[in-house]
């Protein structure tokens, strides 16, 4: 089957038809879109670079949007911050750096809860207690009072000389494993109902292996849910990297996010500079809803129970 082949198909399915007559859906996916494509071709859109020390005047601090700079007669259009940077460019680099921990950290955790979750489900006995009970255990905590646990852990293991280079790796990792129990509970539930029908007891007969059985057989039938909560936990995870990054245990000062950008206006919000707060925390708020959104129509259109 070619790609043309696959493209018509996908074209002419109800998944297409449903996506075209959801507005709500639309709308999110091209909020997405938009962000997502403006944070990669970021170095071609942005005036500026913002996090470059060589191009930054000190001089054009505090400009209000739209307006001209009353010493160097510069306009910008969404103002700069504190340090004279152009908010329009940072917060296309910042997206970059809260997109790239979101999508790592929804790895880490997609891939860590998936397997665990086939684990616990297939192998079951004193195995599936464990796992459960240790994402038991973690269930009692807010996801975001682990990550920063990981985080302050993770760092304190580290050299002093490697903490800012390996800050986003620790970074990804914390939140990755803040967030793996929901893939676990979920894949681990169609998983024990899986491993229960016929076609999983013709391949035991054939003499697969566990391992073969959890892979080639019913992980492709329970990827369904994995891709709804995938799509919710890439908003949480945004959304907790920009609180830890908000609280100064997140992102370097050098590789800032939305986070860091949104913690360093809220300290002139008072005081009139209003701009530099409120456009990166909108744009965070576009960036999480939109996902959410996507998130919530995903779910309705792959469980059948809601058609």
């Amino acid at each position: 089957m070619g790609k043309g082949d696959i493209m018509n198909r996908f074209l002419d399915s109800d998944f297409f038809h449903d996506f075209l007559r959801a507005p709500v859906a639309l709308i999110s996916f091209c909020v997405v879109l938009i962000l997502v494509l403006s944070a990669v071709f970021a170095q071609f859109i942005a005036p500026t670079n913002p996090f470059d020390p060589a191009s930054l005047e000190l001089m054009n601090g505090f400009t209000p949007p739209l307006e001209a700079n009353m010493f160097t007669g510069e306009v910008f259009l969404l103002g700069t911050d504190d340090q004279g940077r152009d908010l329009f460019s940072a917060i296309l680099y910042g997206l970059r750096i809260s997109l790239f921990v979101g999508l790592m950290a929804v790895t880490l955790a997609m891939v860590l809860g998936v397997m665990l979750g086939l684990i616990a489900g297939y192998v079951g006995g004193w195995l599936d207690n464990l796992i459960m009970r240790l994402a038991d255990i973690q269930m009692t905590f807010p996801s975001i009072l682990i990550a920063m646990l990981i985080f302050g852990v993770a760092r304190g293991l580290l050299p002093p000389e490697l903490r800012y280079e390996m800050a986003i790796t620790v970074l990804i990792i914390s939140i990755g494993l803040s967030e793996w129990v929901p893939f676990a509970r979920t894949v681990r539930g169609s998983t024990m109902v899986e491993k229960e029908k016929e076609y999983i007891a013709a391949a035991r007969l054939i003499g697969l292996n566990r391992w073969q059985i959890m892979i080639r057989h019913i992980l492709p039938n329970v990827l369904g849910p994995v891709l709804v909560i995938a799509t919710i936990t890439f908003a949480l995870a945004i959304i907790a990297e920009a609180t830890l990054s908000f609280l100064g245990v997140g992102a370097p000062p050098t590789e800032p996010s939305l986070g860091t950008l949104i913690r360093v206006g809220q300290d002139y919000l008072f005081s009139g500079e209003w701009w530099i707060l409120l456009f990166p925390a909108l744009t965070l708020l576009a960036l999480a809803l939109a996902v959410n959104l996507l998130g919530d129509w995903l779910r309705d259109t792959l469980n059948p129970r809601l058609k």
